[in-house]
């Protein structure tokens, strides 16, 4: 089928801007190999970032309500050259990135001074934002895969940065073979949207070619992997464990609040815009990624000591909760239930702004946590909000958020995601009618224990005793750590209080994808938000914010003013333990016992081995805890040792004589021919 021509779009401002803001993160990247060693590095290589992103998310802001704008570069390609494009899709994920890598950068000005190798991460750190930005703005096949792949090898470099450390070398090498996959995934969707097309792998051309039902399915499960592997799907989640804690903790923050959102644009861009109008049946398999990812990510965070690698596999529960409200929207518009597939979508997309900025505030306040007590051990904290008033304030406000308590902003996301659920049972196929409250039943339970893994991670670190000398020595963090925290706190709230403004300015890029719209918020009286009609539902959450800030108040006066004013000493209850030593607080493992027990022993196979010595040994009793991800282990483990088996045989044929080798490539080229000749 001929593809029929597209008009060429123009250039514009903003698409210009974040041209240059690509450029030059790449010329930071060189100064950080040339100045990586001396003191000025740091300074210039975080503070450049810092100037480009905030001007680049500026612009990007500015850019959500303006038409698509094209360029094409004499780069790439032969005769084709580098298609770039910027639409309000592009701008609000642009937005996202460079509003986490302003903040990321504002934070590296201060944790950057504990790096002791500021050669490993100064270059590499703005290479990994480049390589980001160019992938939102590729608009052809080749260009968006080479930009993928120079994300994936910046990142990569962020993550084995320090390379001392046996744990990091692994789990660099398990994200590069992910990434590996997920680029080779991408490359077969582009392959097949690219074959009805003659005009080559341009998108617009891929747009115009509407490929077949059999080609856009396979597109679908191709998107799925290429993209759900790089964001962290289950069960393409194993890198995602791994490497965010190996990373520094500004490094952390960007992959896990930013990267995993280019991941979920690649999502959007291939199966919404270049696959063709969705089939009825699309939505079921990315509900059930969505729904399985949110429960599998919040229960193994539970289980979790290690406080990055909790915070990291709280992301793949929020994106399954974003792939919820991907597949709701998937699912509505090919039913023709556009309004639904809008405010699905913008569900989704606020989620997509709300994580990028709950979760890089948590790993900032791991890092500061970190840097404070030279540990990321939870049983090892503890008593931090006296030694670490503002980080303790900051993150307090970030796990209110993940937790999705109102008036913030977690709340308002995924509030709308349920909103959509809602919807439902107006969806005409019986295979949605009963996936989507299935899904919906998941979520209730992910969210549910969300709020338990938090108050676990908050009580652990902040509360209580400290538990050992690094906590007891624990001192607050510097002033450029603490103002990307309070800015990223501020963003938390602002979002929270004010959604309907955020709803309003997503609905360019949900008009592009669905045809349709929501509702104006903006105008909506008393700063409401009002999703489908008054009279199913409305939030405010100035009035919540309102409502719970006087109850507090008024709790406190009475309490202060009218309770008695002596003052009573005694002490506190001990649970028959007459020595109150930090040793007998709860500790992480004690905190997620009963549900470890309930959930863990037949999704992990969690066991608990329990070594008592026997009367008058001085041995200490011990409890040791196991368990271990089904995904690994019987998936990517027996995967792996099926390559190094077919490897080991495959290495014979290096030894094979002359003649061997010319009957190898003449029998190769037999069976082409044959293929060739039955293909036409």
């Amino acid at each position: 089928m001929t593809a029929a021509p597209v008009a060429p779009l123009a250039a514009s401002p903003q698409l210009l801007l974040a041209l240059c803001a690509v450029a030059l993160f790449l010329g930071l990247a060189v100064l950080g190999v040339v100045f990586a060693r001396r003191p000025s590095g740091r300074v210039i290589v975080y503070g450049g970032a810092l100037a480009v992103s905030g001007v680049a998310a500026l612009s990007a802001l500015t850019a959500l309500a303006t038409p698509a704008a094209g360029l094409v570069l004499p780069l790439g390609i032969p005769w084709i050259g580098a298609h770039l494009r910027l639409d309000p899709l592009s701008a609000f994920f642009l937005l996202v990135i460079n509003g986490g890598a302003a903040a990321a950068a504002l934070y590296g000005l201060g944790y950057g001074r504990h790096d002791h190798a500021p050669e490993r991460v100064l270059p590499f750190f703005p290479a990994f934002l480049a390589g980001m930005n160019l992938v939102l703005l590729a608009d052809d096949a080749y260009s968006f895969l080479l930009a993928w792949e120079f994300m994936s090898l910046a990142s990569w470099a962020l993550v084995v940065a320090h390379d001392k450390e046996a744990a990091n070398v692994r789990a660099g090498l398990v994200y590069i073979l992910m990434a590996s996959f997920g680029t080779l995934a991408l490359m077969l969707a582009f392959g097949l949207l690219a074959a009805g097309s003659d005009t080559g792998f341009a998108f617009d051309a891929m747009r115009a070619a509407h490929p077949g039902i059999a080609i856009g399915a396979v597109v679908l499960a191709l998107a799925l992997l290429g993209a759900g592997s790089k964001a962290g799907l289950v069960p393409l989640h194993v890198w995602l464990p791994l490497a965010h804690p190996a990373a520094p903790s500004h490094v952390s923050a960007l992959m896990s609040g930013v990267m995993t959102k280019v991941a979920v644009y690649g999502f959007i861009r291939i199966v919404f815009d270049l696959a063709g109008a969705p089939q009825w049946w699309w939505g079921i398999p990315v509900l059930a990624a969505g729904g399985v990812a949110a429960v599998i990510g919040v229960l193994q965070a539970l289980l979790q000591n290690d406080t990055k690698r909790a915070l990291a596999y709280s992301t793949i529960e929020n994106i399954g909760f974003i792939f919820v409200g991907l597949g709701l929207a998937l699912a509505f518009r090919a039913n023709g239930l556009d309004g639904a597939a809008a405010l699905a979508l913008t569900a989704a997309l606020f989620h997509v702004l709300n994580h990028a900025a709950m979760k890089s505030l948590l790993f900032f306040g791991a890092g500061a946590v970190l840097t404070a007590t030279g540990t990321r051990q939870m049983d090892l904290l503890g008593g931090l909000i006296h030694r670490m008033p503002v980080t303790s304030v900051v993150v307090l406000i970030g796990c209110a958020a993940i937790s999705a308590l109102p008036p913030l902003n977690g709340f308002a996301s995924e509030w709308l995601i349920f909103q959509s659920i809602l919807l439902s049972p107006e969806l005409p196929a019986w295979g949605l009618k009963l996936m989507v409250p299935a899904v919906g039943a998941l979520l209730a339970l992910a969210a549910a224990l969300a709020a338990a893994c938090f108050v676990r991670f908050y009580g652990i670190v902040f509360l209580g005793h400290p538990r050992g000398a690094a906590a007891e020595n624990a001192h607050e963090v510097d002033a450029f750590s603490r103002a990307a925290m309070i800015a990223l706190a501020a963003v938390c709230v602002a979002a929270g209080l004010l959604p309907g403004f955020v709803i309003d300015a997503l609905q360019p890029a949900v008009v592009a994808l669905t045809g349709a719209r929501m509702p104006a918020q903006g105008s909506v009286a008393w700063l409401s938000i009002i999703p489908v009609a008054e009279s199913r539902s409305s939030y405010n959450g100035l009035l919540v914010f309102a409502f719970t800030a006087l109850s507090a108040l008024l709790a406190a006066f009475a309490i202060h003013r009218l309770a008695s004013g002596a003052v009573r000493r005694a002490p506190p209850w001990d649970c028959g333990f007459p020595n109150a030593d930090p040793v007998t607080q709860y500790s992480a493992g004690s905190f997620a016992q009963p549900i470890r027990r309930v959930f863990a022993r037949s999704l992990f196979s969690a066991r608990e081995t329990v070594e008592m010595p026997p009367p008058g040994a001085l041995t200490p009793a011990r409890l040791t805890l196991s368990g271990r991800d089904p995904a690994w282990a019987f998936l990517f483990l027996p995967l792996t040792k099926a390559v190094g088996a077919v490897a080991d045989r495959a290495n014979r044929l290096q030894y094979l004589t002359i003649r061997q080798y010319l009957a190898l490539v003449f029998g190769a080229l037999v069976l082409l021919l044959l293929v060739l000749a039955l293909w036409t």
